[in-house]
Order: structure tokens, then C-alpha cells, then sequence
């Protein structure tokens, strides 16, 4: 079993990555939690990559561990993209920014509510070793909070084809179409990669304990 560390203390998001990751047998996730000496990392990156990335390298780094950084955010198109990077700092929680931005659009015709959700994944180990995938959501904004499940701006985020939020559909199809679901599909086999090579490098070490206590 190797250890996997999710670079977030948000539970939302954990719980969201531990489920859609769950096919890999051979990882136990853990997360910011377990580990509550590592320094706050300020996510000051002109984009999501650079955020992402330098979590999942920060972490990896004081963990020694592999590590996985979600960074996401909402981009609004009437808004010119905001918020942007800046989602999670947008308000002081979930529903100051949901009431924020709905705030901030209560002039705005539907048919200009477009907005897009987007999530970079990086996956780093502490030997330097880094990658990044990416995904994406398109949808529409709501004139009002629709919803109980999910967290962040899950209540306002409509996708089309369902004509309901985020919120409204629940974590088993939004683990299938949300811009997180779509960026670990990508990194699912980076991980298992990776985590398949540590697995490699740690037999031999195995072996010879094993061959040591044979001869012994």
C-alpha cells in the first residue's frame, strides 16, 4: 500500500477525490489533515498550474511522500473570467461567495450566464518527478442557490443537460461530468503509474530482508 497525500484540508474536496480515485487498490489517500505541521502554502500563482503545482511539490517535498493538489475555480464570463484563480478567496465561505456572485450578476440575462468551471491535478513525488492534468465544465449560472450537495459554488452551477446544479444532481453523476471528475480521469493513470514504479523501487529492498531471513 502507498501513501497518497491529498494537498487540501477542504473535506469536501477530499471526500470528491477519494471517491473518484477509489479504484486504486493499492493507495490509502490521506490528506492535510494527518500532517497539521506542514506551514500554510499561499497559493499566490498567476494560474491554476502554478497553484497546483506548487502544493503537490511543497507537500511531496516535507512528506517524502507522493502528493496530489487540486487547484479549481469558476470562471464567469459576464465577469470577464472572475473569479477566476481567486474562487476560494472570492468571500469569506461557500455561501458568501455564492450570494456574492449572484449578487454581482442580478442584472444579467440568462442567455449571458455562461460560465465555465475549471481544475489542473498535480501529482507530485519527492524525487522532483511532476504532472499535471487538466479538465474542464461548461455551464450557466442560476439566479438563485439550487441544491444540498456538493460544496463551493456547486448550488449555482448549471449543467445543461440536466438543467439542474451541481448541487441538485448529487455525487454520483457529478463524479462523472464535473471539470474535478473530468482532471482525475487524466490523472488516475499518472498516479497508478507512479505509484506502480514506487512499488518497484521499494522490491528489492523487500527481497533482500527476505532473502536475509531465509539464510539466516
Amino acid at each position: 500500500m502507498v501513501e497518497v497525500i491529498i494537498a487540501s484540508k477542504n473535506e469536501g474536496k477530499i471526500r470528491e477525490i477519494t471517491e473518484i480515485l477509489s479504484e486504486l487498490k493499492t493507495v490509502k489517500f490521506l490528506s492535510l489533515k494527518d500532517y497539521p505541521d506542514i506551514p500554510k502554502i499561499v497559493e499566490d500563482g498567476s494560474s491554476f498550474e502554478e497553484n497546483a503545482a506548487k502544493k503537490a511539490i511543497t507537500v511531496a517535498t516535507y512528506t517524502g511522500k507522493i502528493a496530489l493538489a487540486d487547484d479549481s475555480g469558476l470562471e464567469v464570463e459576464a465577469l470577464d473570467g472572475a473569479p477566476g484563480i481567486k474562487s476560494s478567496r472570492f468571500d469569506k465561505d461557500d455561501k458568501a461567495r455564492n450570494q456574492k456572485l449572484l449578487r454581482l450578476l442580478k442584472d444579467v440575462p440568462q442567455e449571458k450566464r455562461m460560465a465555465l468551471f475549471r481544475c489542473v491535478i498535480a501529482i507530485a513525488d519527492s524525487k522532483g518527478g511532476l504532472s499535471l492534468s487538466r479538465g474542464s465544465c461548461q455551464g450557466m449560472i442560476t439566479f438563485e442557490t439550487r441544491g444540498e450537495h456538493g460544496f463551493g459554488y456547486d448550488p449555482i452551477f448549471i449543467i445543461p443537460k440536466y438543467s439542474k446544479t451541481l448541487a441538485e444532481l448529487g455525487p454520483k453523476i457529478k463524479n462523472r461530468v464535473s471539470h474535478r471528475a473530468k482532471a482525475l480521469k487524466r490523472a488516475k493513470k499518472i498516479l497508478r503509474e507512479m505509484v506502480s514504479n514506487y512499488l518497484k523501487d521499494s522490491l528489492p529492498n523487500d527481497l533482500d530482508q527476505s532473502e536475509k531471513a531465509c539464510t539466516s
